[in-house]
């Protein structure tokens, strides 16, 4: 992979609003002096350009160079799927081109996007696209066959296990259910807390072909149980799967231990829109994680342990691109510096799907 250093993204300035009435003020034809400082003004005074300045009340104008320029979304959703998608793959991907991202992962709950990724490549310059395979009933469940077939896919770009997600005994315990039904999912440790022999068979594929493992939607005990089984079974790419979202709900404490272990944590966008007062009724249920209380973890636990995702691509939210943009924005108003945002948005997932 290519040396991961900042795009020039670092040197985005803010350019305060003229109002309304300065802006359309007619022009007199300036003189020579008047015609240098004009120059100088479009180029910041060092040959550099500057964003126009904008109109109080609206969508600013696009920044000189992308915030998000070479940054990494470790987590996005595309059609065809089974749930509501804004986008389709080309689309997603032409949008991440345009704001001049480095890659995209596109996630599946059902089945595998390695096949995807090969073909939006071929589609879409200028983007690095990767798929993988979700371990839910809809392919087995913890089958390693399946990440055999899904790693040997044509071009090479299915790189990412995720183990359960929806199908998950964590998650499925966690949903509502009829009074003295009593759900069960996959699970992936047996009574005592051990990781059961399948998920180890999953493991052990995964080490041989340095795939990412990601923990899906493991509650945060069972999350550890599996970050030490993928270590010890071999494997050095780990990912803890949103680890803020509630269904997963790692605590300060959890994510110090899973990093101690070795394993990244992926934030995403998706988390500042959740809540009661999403505009989205099927988001109510999901707790929303302020960026704030995000930007205090990456402080206590260090930004070298985590990656950015979004987890977006559902109708009525925004697209990958934005959310990631937000995300972005609200972490560095937190604290969150740009060398920060480079290493969780581009030298972490960098290293998880090329090193």
């Amino acid at each position: 992979m290519a040396p991961l250093v900042c795009g020039g993204c670092c040197d985005v300035r803010a350019v305060a609003a003229v109002p309304l009435a300065a802006a359309q003020r007619p022009r007199q034809a300036p003189d020579g002096a008047q015609r240098a400082a004009a120059r100088g003004g479009r180029e910041g005074g060092a040959g550099r350009p500057v964003a126009a300045p904008g109109v109080p009340g609206y969508s600013p104008p696009p920044p000189p160079v992308s915030p998000i320029k070479g940054l990494i979304d470790f987590h996005t959703h595309a059609a065809p799927d089974i749930f509501g998608r804004a986008l389709d793959d080309d689309e997603l991907a032409t949008l991440a081109a345009t704001r001049q991202m480095e890659a995209v992962v596109f996630k599946n709950h059902v089945t595998h996007t390695a096949d995807r990724a090969f073909l939006v490549r071929k589609h879409v310059p200028g983007i690095q696209v990767f798929g993988g395979i979700t371990l839910n009933h809809a392919v087995g469940g913890l089958n390693p066959q399946a990440v055999e077939w899904m790693w040997r896919m044509q071009g090479g770009y299915g790189r990412v296990v995720w183990f359960p997600t929806f199908d998950a005994d964590n998650h499925v315990k966690r949903a509502a259910a009829p009074a003295g039904v009593r759900p069960a999912g996959i699970r992936v440790v047996d009574e005592r807390g051990q990781v059961l022999p399948a998920a180890r068979a999953v493991l052990k594929v995964c080490a041989a072909q340095r795939l990412v493992v990601q923990t899906g939607h493991a509650s945060p005990e069972e999350a550890l149980a599996l970050i030490a089984a993928a270590r010890e079974e071999g494997c050095e790419r780990i990912v803890v799967t949103h680890a803020q979202f509630d269904v997963v709900g790692m605590s300060l404490a959890h994510m110090q231990k899973a990093a101690a272990l070795g394993a990244k944590l992926e934030l995403c966008a998706l988390l500042m829109l959740t809540g009661p007062t999403s505009p989205l009724e099927f988001m109510h249920h999901t707790a929303r994680v302020p960026v704030a209380d995000t930007a205090a973890r990456v402080k206590a636990v260090g930004a070298r342990h985590f990656v950015l995702g979004t987890d977006l691509g559902q109708v009525g939210n925004p697209t990958p691109a934005d959310g990631l943009q937000m995300l972005v924005a609200g972490l560095m108003k937190e604290g969150i510096t740009r060398d920060q945002i480079q290493t969780m948005g581009r030298e972490v997932p960098g290293a998880l799907l090329l090193g």
